[in-house]
């Protein structure tokens, strides 16, 4: 790609960037992506959020800022919403008429929009941008590995074998654009009962590590399914935050710490 300049002088003020991204849908990948952040942001840390998925934008929902609003500044700079007072969202959902509105656009308007929401936002100085994308190997990730160098990728799995074969195709993506892999992150591993606090292996368990270790990439860890973190995210309060205490909060807490420490 030809030298901007402009997104050069952006992107030298994140100290660190992650792609957040799986191979199929439904792994819960927006719940990992908006939990890494803020849970980044309690740490006393400076951190970005950027939502890519252009046609499915949730993460505004799952912070509870989703009647705000970005607006540009006479600098014709784009201002981000603040979650919280050390935490930046930028998502289309900001810029769509309603929560039912549909965007229908075609590869290269997306290209250029990411590009947008990366080199015309005010983000300022960030110690991590966490960017969440949508799921499989298409143009909004390879966007993304093309304009951020050095971008460091989570890839975000459930245990079943479906899941794992998409799984497998997203460290292929990673390594074909030289990103580098943080590791990869078991979701949805077992369901804590809600009545007598047993696990029930759902969608079984250890496929994420098996992955890990077949491909010679890191094992970040395990997140179990609790009826918490469906209700922390349909009410805008995220699990690692809201419930500190419950097992899935723990686990990721763990996780994170993996995370920062991969990249020190």
């Amino acid at each position: 790609m030809e030298k901007n300049e402009k997104l050069e002088k952006v992107l030298a003020r994140i100290k660190h960037k992650v792609l957040v991204f799986s191979g199929k849908g439904g792994v819960g990948k927006s719940t990992i992506a908006a939990n890494l952040a803020l849970a980044l942001a309690d740490k006393s840390m400076e951190i970005g959020l950027l939502d890519v998925d252009i046609h499915g934008p949730n993460l505004a929902k799952m912070l509870g800022v989703e009647n705000k609003r970005m607006y540009t500044s006479d600098e014709s700079t784009i201002q981000p919403v603040m979650v919280t007072e050390n935490l930046k969202l930028v998502s289309m959902s900001f810029l769509l008429q309603s929560e039912t509105s549909p965007v229908i656009w075609r590869g290269p308007l997306k290209m250029k929009v990411i590009q947008q929401f990366l080199q015309d936002v005010a983000w300022g100085d960030i110690d991590w941008l966490v960017v969440d994308s949508p799921p499989g190997t298409g143009d909004e990730p390879l966007s993304v590995a093309q304009l951020i160098p050095a971008t460091g990728a989570i890839i975000v799995t459930t245990p079943q074998e479906v899941s794992l074969l998409d799984s497998r195709k997203a460290v292929n993506f990673a390594r074909k654009l030289n990103l580098k892999i943080l590791g990869v992150i078991e979701n949805m591993s077992g369901l804590i009962c809600p009545y007598c606090g047993n696990e029930i292996k759902l969608f079984k368990e250890g496929g994420g590590e098996r992955i890990s270790r077949e491909m010679g990439v890191p094992f970040l860890g395990r997140v179990p399914i609790e009826p918490e973190i469906v209700e922390s995210g349909d009410s805008g309060k995220p699990f690692i935050l809201s419930n500190p205490e419950c097992r899935a909060s723990k686990a990721f807490a763990t996780i994170v710490e993996k995370v920062i420490g991969s990249e020190q």
